[in-house]
């Protein structure tokens, strides 16, 4: 009998648990916000962009000059350039730095001591040489660009004409200039492309015989102008369609200009910003620190010309509404490198540039470096009011760096906001862990505005950490979490992927970000650029050719979250969220209220292949919608991604759905952000 009632016992604990199984499994998710009770205020710089010199982000990038080693200045000075020697020509090229042509001012070293001779005995049907351009030139039918070069003859009057060929040796453009006679002289003039090409090469070709030094060698698309005054055609500056895509995002910060190039290999390497101002035939040309740092993608031609230098950055954050936010060097090279450091006692003129910087960004025109900036055309001060104090750096040795720089930038500009560091990610340098409980000690004694985080980690991590910021201390210095991005394969490997599984997990870590919003106050993806034939590092949120740019998926995230931030935080309570294992969740979600529309914001990450529906409740709230509008970025697996060949693969959509007041009812597509505008009273 006990026997019996046993089983009897067990058949039905066993049928009850089915049961409760299925009704755990199919209960509805529910999401609950407090709009009843709005929070913080979301920092209108909490989604910003960060810009560094890598995977030819600038020259050959962002900055559209189209020819390469244009003041053979390279250490190979004639990288680039290749002699053109057609039928019966005879001549000889040499680079020489006797009596070089200085114009415009310099306010860092001198930057300009080489340019070519051209000797030419016969010209035949010409003799010159080639640029092949930032793995080639991109020049599309119809657009105009401007030809440029500084030039002497030590002859009778020279010609010259100026060639643009396609890869497939068709002749896209060109353009002649004569009457050059004695000492050296800007030649400038316009061209219009015939055809489209972006593998194309440039031909300069000296037509008389005689001696022709030249130097500058120079093309812009005519659409590059950066709009300030010049004294003759206006002054080329950023490719349009780049600079677009920046601006289609609404940053609320620019970080610039790094990064590890802030620090260089060492300190000679390093990113020094009086060096990137005045003219531009005159910045001083580096090595770019990325030219040999991966084995996998050594890029051996890779310099920076600074022809996009400090003015320039300051400038692009004013055309796209970002606040500035530059990143100085404190002394100390990259400790991932020769991790050189200069004297305690040897430190003053570090801090004095960063000193200086501030009086060229905020000084009055009339002050020693606020007139350099209205010399150049921008008497209005730029208003920063964030500096970064060294890039990735970690150790005592960085602490007492910080130390002299805190005191001397406070003692003569209190209102200037700090960024202090955390090494790099935790997970890729020495001692990772250890050294930034080390130095999240001294920042919470030393309280700058700001200490600023990296993470590259696998997605997965991005997923399981979703809530990572939940628990931090809220006293001392608030959150910059200045580079992240999910890596598909692993860190630093040529194999990772913007694929849609990196951006969503992203995303969903990006939505703990905002829930924290009273901590976590400015965030960005690293890196930002990346060219289709000459990048050192992925992924990358933006990628180009020289003819074409498209957004990843990393990107539109990216924008969507920055797009829709809102005024005030709310809060978010989540119930039956399907797991996918014991450390993730189907579903992440923030909320945020948009008091200037009257909007309800609901960002929400469903990272599973099935639609996900849930019951939506605005506490608080007396009336909802009766439409809301939708704006989903899906795909139909984790691999999707965005290529030139299929630039919106993944990108976003926009619906009107209904709700029928605060309680409604909404399925969140598979694999998907979606942003949700409920309109509330």
């Amino acid at each position: 009998m006990f026997k019996t009632h046993t089983a009897k016992n067990a058949a039905f604990i066993f049928i009850c648990s089915i049961l409760a199984g299925i009704s755990i499994a199919s209960a509805q998710t529910k999401i609950t916000i407090n709009a009843g009770k709005p929070g913080v205020q979301i920092s209108p710089t909490m989604y910003g962009i960060f810009f560094e010199d890598i995977n030819f982000g600038a020259d050959g990038g962002l900055y559209s000059e189209l020819v390469k080693n244009r003041s053979f200045e390279f250490p190979d000075s004639l990288m680039g350039w290749t002699e053109l020697k057609r039928e019966d020509a005879e001549g000889t090229l040499s680079v020489r730095d006797d009596e070089p042509f200085i114009t415009g001012k310099t306010y860092g070293e001198p930057g300009n001591a080489h340019y070519l001779r051209i000797e030419v005995k016969k010209p035949g049907k010409g003799f010159g040489v080639t640029n092949e351009g930032f793995r080639g030139m991109g020049l599309q039918k119809g657009k105009r660009y401007w030809f440029s070069v500084y030039a002497r003859s030590l002859s009778d009057e020279m010609t010259f004409t100026v060639e643009v060929i396609a890869e497939d040796g068709r002749k896209i453009t060109e353009g002649r200039f004569g009457g050059i006679k004695g000492d050296w002289k800007r030649c400038p003039f316009v061209m219009e492309a015939l055809d489209t090409d972006k593998k194309a090469t440039l031909n300069f070709i000296v037509t008389s015989p005689g001696t022709l030094d030249i130097d500058m060698v120079s093309l812009f698309p005519e659409d590059s102008a950066i709009s300030y005054p010049s004294n003759s055609m206006p002054i080329p500056g950023l490719r349009k369609d780049i600079v677009q895509m920046l601006a289609d995002m609404k940053p609320g910060f620019l970080r610039f200009p790094g990064g590890c190039i802030v620090e260089g290999y060492d300190l000679s390497l390093r990113y020094q910003w009086k060096n990137t101002i005045g003219d531009i035939s005159q910045r001083k040309l580096i090595k770019n620190r990325w030219n040999t740092e991966f084995k996998h993608r050594l890029t051996r031609d890779y310099y920076q010309s600074f022809g996009l230098g400090f003015f320039e950055y300051f400038k692009l954050c004013e055309d796209i509404g970002a606040e500035p936010m530059p990143i100085l060097n404190c002394g100390m090279a990259c400790q991932f490198n020769s991790g050189e450091l200069v004297p305690m006692d040897q430190l003053e003129p570090y801090v004095q540039d960063m000193l200086d910087l501030i009086e060229f960004a905020n000084g009055p025109a009339d002050s020693k470096w606020g007139k350099v900036r209205a010399d150049m055309g921008h008497p209005k001060p730029f208003g920063m009011k964030m500096l970064g104090v060294g890039n990735e750096q970690w150790g005592p040795q960085y602490i007492e760096r910080y130390k002299v720089f805190a005191k001397a930038i406070k003692e003569k500009y209190p209102d200037m906001q700090l960024i202090a560091a955390t090494g790099s990610d935790a997970t890729i340098f020495p001692n990772g862990p250890a050294e930034i409980e080390y130095l999240w000690k001294q920042w919470r004694q030393l309280n700058p505005e700001f200490v600023d985080e990296h993470f590259y980690r696998n997605p997965d991590w991005f997923l399981e950490n979703v809530n990572f910021y939940d628990d931090y201390p809220r006293k001392g210095p608030k959150l910059f979490v200045g580079e992240y991005a999910a890596q598909s394969v692993g860190v630093a490997s040529p194999n990772n992927r913007n694929n849609l599984k990196s951006a969503l997990y992203e995303a969903a870590f990006m939505t703990g970000m905002e829930r924290n919003g009273d901590l976590v106050r400015m965030t960005c993806y690293a890196p930002l650029f990346g060219h289709e034939d000459a990048w050192q590092w992925r992924p990358d949120m933006i990628w180009f050719d020289n003819l074409n740019v498209y957004g990843s998926a990393n990107y539109y995230v990216q924008q969507l979250f920055s797009l829709h931030p809102g005024t005030n935080l709310l809060t978010v309570k989540l119930s039956d969220v399907p797991n996918l294992d014991d450390t993730k969740k189907a579903l992440s979600v923030s909320s945020t209220l948009d008091k200037k529309a009257g909007e309800i914001i609901v960002k929400a990450v469903n990272v599973t292949n099935k639609g996900l529906k849930a019951e939506i409740e605005l506490s608080g709230v007396s009336k909802a919608g009766p439409q809301a509008k939708a704006i989903i970025l899906s795909g139909k697996s984790l691999d999707d991604e965005n290529t030139l060949e299929e630039p919106k693969k993944v990108s976003p959509a926009e619906k009107s759905v209904p709700v029928g007041g605060p309680s409604f009812t909404y399925e969140f597509q598979p694999y998907s952000l979606t942003i949700l505008r409920i309109p509330s009273e």
